[in-house]
């Protein structure tokens, strides 16, 4: 395994972390409450007895499972060997109070009696000012910095480079923050700018969706075809990580595990991964990638699933996902075969009611609505 710097902290991070919120589950759903808590904890174990030493979860992960499970999973000594990070759920803050009441229940769900790395969870703009800055979190959680509840605080945040800015600038708390960044992101949310603004301010950079939800390890064949072509082999994930990982603003990349080989290969990329690595012809190729892509992809939908659950039933991303792959494909025929066989009836895009919901809790701003009757048209 690799490790790097995490910002100013005296602290070495794995290349790889350990996302938790796309465990494998009995029912075989995606995100659901029900874990294999046998594989779960089997792929867990193997990845920090092979040196991943950052397991990133959240309140809400897995409908609230993802903490409860990781308490017992870390138990045995495996707390004592990882920095365990995980998030304040900001949409459910009401009052200054509640701050001490979700950090205080997710230490006893977590089984631990401090959380390394704190975060205040998926901030924008209106959370930033109308729930942090109106019910005064900092100030709490300085008190539990100073309490030892937390080590460190950082923010994730899903909003353009101005709102990150504002929020980077906004405390001197900060010792870390999680963006979406990837090969494709580099002007999207806070991007490439956003990356080095945290770095210079000394921040570690923890870095969500590198393979944007999956799609960068699963290209169409033009894509695939480049990327084979070119003299040195590499899997389309792993050319997606070893993008990220080249860059030293870079402190740690996460990824959402759902299987042991999807474990076990990241790993493999995470003990090759080098700084300043790639050479002229390996940004051209992604250069040229990334063209491909922005030339097919329709809906920028990463499947975080912020948007669910929708009051009257939509599986959002599922409609989105399978869109996108007729697009991305150019197989509309497969796609929608497989909009009858693995959407239910009443979770496809005829469902949706044009209530809003989903479009303020979407952190990638996607027109939820006016998209549903075009996935309809073209699938059902």
């Amino acid at each position: 395994m690799q490790y790097r710097n995490f910002g100013k902290l005296d602290f070495k991070v794995s290349a790889l972390g350990f996302g938790c919120m796309r465990f494998p589950t009995l029912d075989g759903k995606p995100t659901s409450p029900n874990i294999d808590e046998a594989e779960s904890t089997r792929m867990l174990h193997y990845a920090i007895d092979n040196g991943v030493n950052y397991v990133d979860t959240a309140y809400v992960y897995h409908d609230g499972q993802s903490e409860v499970f990781l308490g017992k999973a870390l138990q045995g000594g495996y707390r004592e060997k990882v920095k365990l990070a995980t998030k304040l759920p900001l949409w459910s803050i009401t009052c200054p109070e509640d701050f001490d009441k979700y950090l205080n229940e997710q230490l006893e769900k977590l089984q631990t009696d401090h959380i390394d790395f704190y975060l205040l969870h998926s901030l924008n703009q209106s959370r930033w000012r109308d729930t942090v800055l109106k019910h005064d979190l900092l100030a709490r959680a300085a008190a539990a910095l100073a309490d030892g509840r937390i080590r460190h605080l950082g923010f994730s945040m899903h909003d353009d480079f101005a709102c990150f800015e504002e929020i980077v600038n906004g405390s001197d708390l900060w010792s870390f923050c999680q963006i979406q960044y990837n090969y494709m992101d580099i002007e999207n949310q806070a991007g490439t700018r956003g990356l080095k603004l945290a770095a210079s301010k000394g921040l570690a950079v923890v870095i969500m969706e590198p393979l944007l939800g999956g799609r960068l390890a699963d290209p169409p064949q033009d894509i695939r075809t480049a990327m084979e072509n070119f003299p040195v082999q590499r899997s389309a994930a792993e050319w997606a990580l070893q993008w990220l990982w080249d860059q030293p603003e870079v402190s740690v990349v996460l990824s959402g595990m759902s299987t042991m080989t999807q474990v076990e290969q990241n790993l493999r990329s995470a003990d090759s991964s080098r700084i300043h690595a790639y050479g002229l012809a390996e940004q051209e190729l992604i250069a040229r990638t990334r063209d491909m892509y922005r030339a097919r992809t329709v809906i920028p939908c990463t499947k975080c699933n912020y948007c669910m659950p929708c009051p009257n039933g939509v599986n959002i991303p599922g409609n989105f996902d399978l869109f996108n792959y007729s697009h991305l494909y150019g197989n509309v025929e497969d796609a929608r075969f497989r909009y009858q066989i693995f959407l239910a009836e009443d979770s496809r895009a005829a469902s949706c009611v044009v209530c809003g919901v989903c479009e303020e809790l979407c952190p990638q701003k996607i027109p939820i609505s006016e998209w549903m009757p075009k996935v309809s048209a073209l699938l059902a």
